[in-house]
């Protein structure tokens, strides 16, 4: 990967200074793992799920990420406390607010412009070109309230279920028919104008209500990611993770 070009893209493109990354979460379906350590405190490669994710934040300009919590909160925030990097801000929820819910919360440490959303445990390798500076880049807030990354599937690792979403040429998104297999699926990391919370239910929900608003007014539009995915929901899924890693780093260091 060419750090010095995919900087130079960073700089250049419309990147958003505000992100939230959503680590609120039980991680049920990866215990024993997650009775102890919260799911974005998951290793992989060496590092937290969630620290991967901050460093790929700070890398395209980020400078203040707000961290949702609930699961044991305190691991969390003991880990991050002298934290080098980014500005965190923690919004800790006593009960759980649901993706929507939770960024609905935090909006007052959000701002007004446009923010990145990632799942705590999403994880992804870089393509070509830097995943979240091609967001940035395609970001376009005249025509749309919500630009998702989106991944192949079939191409997935770890992932077994149907997908999300049709994706038309012009990026803009259709939900998947129920009982079919759709080509792409959300991959975890957005780009969200806060303007589409404000009239959002109170409490606890989905961010799909905000998609469903926009699907109806053309507004949802996604991005194909063109790296490698990984969808860690699972002690099998973290395995496999880990495997490309360790298998990547060996072919790389021997070449």
């Amino acid at each position: 990967m060419n750090t010095k070009n995919n900087n130079k893209t960073a700089k250049t493109a419309n990147v958003p200074r505000r992100a939230m990354i959503l680590a609120a979460g039980h991680g049920i379906r990866m215990r024993p793992i997650t009775d102890k350590t919260p799911k974005p405190m998951i290793k992989v490669d060496g590092k937290p799920l969630l620290t991967h994710a901050l460093q790929r934040l700070e890398a395209m300009g980020v400078t203040d990420v707000v961290i949702n919590t609930h699961h044991l909160a305190d691991k969390i925030k003991r880990h991050y406390n002298c934290y080098d990097g980014a500005t965190l801000h923690f919004s800790h929820e006593k009960n759980l607010l649901e993706t929507g819910g939770g960024v609905k919360n935090a909006l007052s440490m959000l701002g007004d412009e446009p923010f990145f959303v990632v799942n705590g445990d999403a994880f992804w390798l870089n393509g070509p070109t830097d995943t979240l500076a091609r967001l940035a880049m395609q970001w376009a807030p005249d025509k749309m309230d919500a630009l998702l990354m989106l991944h192949s599937t079939v191409d997935a690792y770890g992932y077994n279920g149907l997908g999300d979403f049709q994706c038309e040429a012009d990026g803009k998104l259709i939900r998947r028919v129920e009982q079919e297999v759709a080509p792409w699926l959300f991959a975890g990391v957005q780009i969200l104008n806060p303007k589409v919370l404000r009239n959002a239910p109170e409490g606890s929900f989905s961010l799909n209500w905000v998609y469903d608003r926009a699907l109806e007014a053309d507004r949802l539009f996604g991005m194909v990611h063109d790296g490698e995915w990984f969808h860690i929901g699972t002690p099998d899924g973290l395995d496999e993770a880990e495997s490309y890693m360790q298998t990547t780093f060996a072919e790389t260091k021997h070449r």
